[in-house]
Formats: C-alpha cells, structure tokens, sequence
C-alpha cells in the first residue's frame, strides 16, 4: 500500500513502527544459543474477499512495511483462493480502493471486465500475489480463515457469533451449528483438529474476540479441549476487551480459565493472542478498525509456518499492542523479561497469578430486574492477583511454590497512536509459566 493512502501522521506512525521492529528482531542472548529469532505477525486481517475494504495485495504491502515479517489473511468462511469477481465500485473499498489499487499495481495487473453494465475487478489469490512479498528470512505469508459460525438461541434468546481463526489452514472448513454456544466452539475446533490429523499441516485454531457481543464466556471457553490459543487483545472498536459493569474482561477471562483449567480440569493452559482484525485501510481512527494495533512476536528458529506453529504451541511467544521486549524466559521457578525501552517512556510490569488454595466459590450475574444474565461469573479476587509489581527495564519474578501459575502484563506510560479505544497505552502480555509443582 502506498504511504500516500494514509494520512501523514500515521505514514510516520508506520516509518516509526518498522524501525522498532527490526530492532525488535534482533536476536536476544538467550535465544541465540538456539538459533531462534523474534518475528513479528499478524494472525487476523480481512480483505474484500469478505468484508475488508481493501485489495489483498494492499493489504500485505501495508504490513511488509510497517515491519511484519508474516501475515495470515483470515476472511470469512472464505479462502484467498478460486476465482472471484467483485463489482468495482459497489464493494466496502468502492472508487477509492480501485484507484490506490491502479496506481500501485497498474492495469497489467489489476484485471477488470464488463458484465451486465458493470465493471468488475478480479480478486487475485494468495497463491498468484505472494511472490511479490515473500521473501526467505524476511516476510512470509500464512494461508487461514476465519470460520464464521453463529450459536442460534431461539426466537426472543438472541444469538452469539463464535468465530474460530485457523492457522495455516490447508483446505476451507465449512462452519459447524450445535445445540449451545460451547457445543458450537467445540465442533469448529475439533474440524479443524481434524483436518491436522487428516492432512498432517501444522495449523491450530483460535477463539476470536470472546466479548464481540459478550458471545463466549469463561465457562464455556475453559471446558474445550482442543483450543489451546484465544485473543486477549483484539483492535476492532467494538470486541470490549475490557469488558464493562457486567461482563469480564478478557485478561479476567484469560485467568479464570487458567485456573481452572490447571486445576480441576487438568488441561494445559490457554495461551493469548493480540491481533489486529484489520478490516478499514483508508480511514484511520478509533471508530474503525485499522492495521497496526496488535500482534505477536514469536521466537522461532525458522520463519516458516511450521516452525510458528510450533514455537507457538510451546508458548514462545508474547503479545503486543507496542510494547517491544528484548527477551521472555520462563524458566523452571522464575519469569524473567527484558523490556526494549523508549527515552522518556516508563514501564510498569504486573506479575499476575493464581495461588494454590484459592478461593473456588463464584455467583452468577444478575440484572437490575434480578434475573440472571448470560455472562461470566464472578469470582474471588484470589484469581489472577497481582503477585507482584515492578518498574523498570527487567523486571522478573521467582515463584514461591504455591503458584498454579503466573504471567507478565507490561503496561507502558506510552498513549497508544490510534488507540482501539481512546486513553490506551501501549502494552505486552507474557504467556503464563505453569507452576511444574
């Protein structure tokens, strides 16, 4: 994409982003002696081929630019693949997204026909446009989906969006209906578990945005087997990351699963994302949802699918709204960390856990009429405490042996640019080491 087609103070933005970002990609010590390195991606992005409103070419030249390494297009029960006419003019990107697309690409390129009075333009595919960006060692492109599947309650009970990302899906997965919200989330993980067996590709699902309509609670999340990985961070202005008055936010989620996962469930833990969902690429502000606003960064020794998938299925990697850091350990009994700092900016990392001995007992939510809401229950504070607080460029934490677990949150003094929501600062988020005790 052009830096043209975004406005100036974001065209700085993303000069800005890149050269962070290939310092952030400079190999820390301890990954070094492994041979690994930090690549920075984004596992969630939309284009017309479902409702972006931008041309996928565009699109992964926005990220190549502004420092990614790799990029999964993840539309809507759709592959980037096939053939797929779209009208010119009356898609969500219209004129203005054609006439970028024109002067980038040219006519050569872009390939357009009449039919029934109207000019149409031909999406290419992953498999015809990834030569122009892929390059060994230094940008790679993922293919996936979003399987786009809906929990229906009944007339009056309203209904739930349970969206499942793939990664580095092989064949398209058609969407899966169940009797509940959790048997919806169960049958879209387990087709794409399925398809891994079926196919032997490296790939793993994740749970999109849980509080886009308040559609997946902890409950419901906690209980499926298979689904390893769920969006902690989501850049779309209407996921309610935080939640609000009623619902738990996704950091509340993320520790009342692990808890009990750990514990009663006896499942491994639930790892967090931070994505993008990129869905507007012209107009830039809060209000949409814009490139740029998280991602993750995994330590791998390759960057290829594969070597992803499986760096990231061991939890080497940490998520990011702009915090960078320069290395994550978690060893045996401690989580060590060091932050790439800014001049002027001060960080602030909360050790976050639970203790063994907590306090189990929950209530439901209840409404102003009294009645119980569809929602999150309400637990102890004794799940996920802030164990401990550290300023500073390399905080770390020795547990004390009653941890289930413990995970990082480093919260920047830094005001995020084009913010999700206004008054967001820049932050990171570890994966949790798991107490081996």
């Amino acid at each position: 994409m052009k830096n043209a087609s975004i406005p100036f103070r974001f065209r700085s933005l993303s000069l800005a982003l890149a050269g962070i970002f290939l310092c952030a990609s400079a190999m820390p010590q301890s990954a070094a002696a492994a041979g690994a390195k930090w690549w920075k991606g984004n596992l969630h992005t939309h284009t017309l081929w479902s409702d972006g409103d931008d041309y996928p070419e565009m699109i992964t030249g926005w990220y190549k630019e502004a420092g990614h390494h790799f990029l999964m297009l993840s539309d809507h029960n759709i592959l980037s693949a096939g053939e797929k006419w779209i009208d010119a003019e009356k898609n969500k990107g219209g004129k203005t997204a054609l006439d970028k697309y024109l002067a980038k690409y040219g006519a050569d390129w872009v390939e357009t026909r009449m039919k029934d009075g109207r000019k149409q333009v031909r999406l290419r595919g992953l498999a015809e446009f990834r030569g122009k960006f892929e390059k060994k060692n230094k940008f790679l492109m993922i293919q996936g989906q979003e399987i786009t599947a809906r929990y229906l309650a009944g007339p009056g009970k309203g209904s739930f969006p349970v969206h499942v990302n793939v990664t580095n899906s092989k064949e398209l997965i058609i969407p899966q209906s169940g009797t509940s919200v959790e048997d919806v989330l169960r049958k879209n993980v387990d087709a794409v578990m399925e398809q891994r067996r079926k196919t032997g590709q490296p790939m793993f699902p994740h749970l999109n945005h849980p509080n886009f309509y308040f559609a997946v609670t902890a409950e419901e999340l906690m209980k499926i087997r298979n689904e390893r990985f769920f969006e902690v961070y989501n850049g779309h202005p209407s996921v309610h990351n935080e939640g609000d008055e009623t619902h738990a936010g996704t950091e509340r989620i993320w520790d009342i699963i692990n808890t009990f996962r750990l514990t009663e469930l006896g499942m491994d833990a639930l790892y967090g994302l931070a994505t993008d969902d990129g869905h507007a690429y012209h107009e830039f502000s809060s209000k949409k949802s814009n490139p740029g606003r998280g991602w993750v960064m995994v330590k791998s020794k390759k960057l290829a699918p594969a070597s992803l998938v499986e760096a990231m299925e061991a939890g080497d990697f940490y998520s990011s709204s702009g915090v960078v850091l320069k290395y994550v350990k978690r060893g045996k009994k401690k989580l060590s960390i060091k932050i790439q700092g800014e001049s002027g900016v001060t960080y602030t990392t909360q050790f976050i856990g639970t203790r063994k001995g907590f306090d189990r007992k929950s209530e439901p939510v209840k409404g102003a009429d009294g009645k119980v809401m569809r929602a999150t229950r309400r637990y102890s504070s004794d799940i996920g405490a802030v164990l401990k607080e550290v300023t500073g460029l390399s905080p770390s934490c020795t547990l004390k042996g009653d941890e289930i677990y413990v995970r990082a949150r480093i919260i920047s003094s830094k005001k995020k640019i084009n913010p999700y929501r206004e008054g967001e600062f820049e932050t990171a988020w570890t994966q949790p080491l798991v107490n081996s005790r």
